[in-house]
């Protein structure tokens, strides 16, 4: 009985990385010097991580960053140096993937699934996130990053696309919390009633509005911080952005965001 666990674990656990890496090459947005916004690619780590616990979670992350370094690989010609090559592979690659793997932590700190995933898609993403950062302001200063104010633009870079990952993270991971069983020894589906289900994919809707507009702003300014040509990061490239475009964009996915809040508070009270 405990062989076949295991050998189930093994097989959830081979299918859920091949999954992960999959929407990580499924790129929404990807920025000319690193970096993308993919289709939550983390949540089938962190999901394992959830199901089956940290030192499993741990170890798949391990994977899923092996092989989101040989993905990458191309991005170890930009450096010279072993101490620059080992420095990128470890905080660009091992340990910015493989803590991913610390998503199932908060199964216990919380009474609800959905509170445990969200709280730890947003905790890995934030760990990510410092990864990148401290690579920026170090291996990549003076590449892509300048060296002055290097830690500042790092900071400033890798949250043009992190903060977007993190939220579409987070909005899957919402959603799936409350309508996946993932304690179960097979994942079922969560009764619910038809009213409530009604209710929370408004509110899918009116998330992914005001994601569609952050993103969709994202990709017409993230280009504009960076120099194709010298590759300096610069805040004065932003005279050149589409304002009217950003503004537009922005107040339509607000106005439809909070409308549907508004539909959805109604429909509640009615019911």
């Amino acid at each position: 009985m405990k062989q076949t666990k295991m050998v189930r674990a093994l097989v959830e656990s081979a299918m859920m990385i091949a999954f992960a890496t999959v929407l990580s090459l499924l790129k929404i947005i990807e920025l000319p010097y690193g970096g993308s916004v993919t289709m939550a690619s983390m949540l089938p780590v962190i999901i394992l991580s959830f199901r089956h616990g940290i030192g499993w979670g741990l170890g798949s992350g391990v994977a899923y960053a092996a092989l989101q370094q040989l993905l990458g690989l191309n991005n170890l010609s930009y450096v010279t140096g072993w101490q620059s090559i080992l420095a990128i592979i470890m905080l660009d690659y091992i340990v910015a993937f493989t803590v991913v793997g610390l998503g199932g932590a908060f199964r216990r700190v919380f009474k609800t699934q959905r509170g445990a995933l969200v709280t730890g898609a947003l905790f890995t993403s934030v760990l990510r996130y410092v990864c990148h950062v401290i690579s920026g302001a170090t291996v990549w200063a003076g590449l892509s990053i300048p060296d002055e104010a290097a830690l500042i633009y790092s900071l400033s870079y890798n949250l043009t696309y992190m903060l977007p990952e993190a939220i579409i993270l987070t909005t899957v991971a919402y959603y799936l919390g409350g309508v996946i069983d993932f304690t179960k020894e097979t994942p079922i589906r969560v009764a619910s009633q038809r009213t409530q289900e009604s209710t929370a994919s408004l509110g899918i809707l009116s998330g992914l509005s005001f994601l569609l507009g952050i993103i969709v702003d994202v990709t017409l300014i993230a280009p504009h911080l960076q120099s194709e040509e010298s590759g300096e990061f610069s805040f004065t490239g932003l005279a050149d952005v589409s304002w009217i475009a950003v503004a537009i964009v922005s107040a339509v996915a607000f106005i439809t965001g909070v409308s549907l809040l508004v539909y959805i508070r109604m429909k509640r009270k009615k019911s």
